[in-house]
């Protein structure tokens, strides 16, 4: 069965870390999007350079409320282990506070992918 695992990394510094260690267990592929959080950016306050009719955009474009969210689709539930493994060496403890949250959903099909039609794909 494929994974997909998806992991919101408090501290966008540790993101290279975390994609150099998932790579050393095998990971081939990562989707990395800027991402934040409402109570960081409700924490962040009202600041004075945003414009009067604001996009979302607008409110998070300070560094302050940046996360990295990291997705990855992989083959088996070995390769999640290694993964998580990794973050939490780079990390620390997960169940602390600032350090990210991750965690990992089935996935039945996944088309698009460069092995989706051999690995992932039972029904090719």
């Amino acid at each position: 069965m494929a994974y997909l695992v998806v992991f919101v990394v408090d501290d966008p510094g540790e993101c290279t870390s975390i994609l150099e260690s998932w790579e050393a267990v095998g990971v081939t592929g990562v989707t990395i999007l800027e991402s934040t959080g409402l109570g960081r950016l409700k924490r962040a306050g009202l600041r004075d350079d945003i414009p009067l009719m604001p996009t979302i955009r607008d409110l998070i474009q300070s560094r302050e409320v940046h996360h990295r969210t990291l997705l990855s689709i992989v083959d088996d539930q070995e390769t999640v282990d290694k993964m998580v493994s990794a973050v939490q060496e780079v990390i620390g403890d997960l169940s602390q506070a600032n350090t990210g949250i991750l965690f990992v959903v089935p996935v039945l099909q996944v088309y698009g992918a460069a092995n989706g039609n051999d690995i992932l794909n039972p029904s090719t």
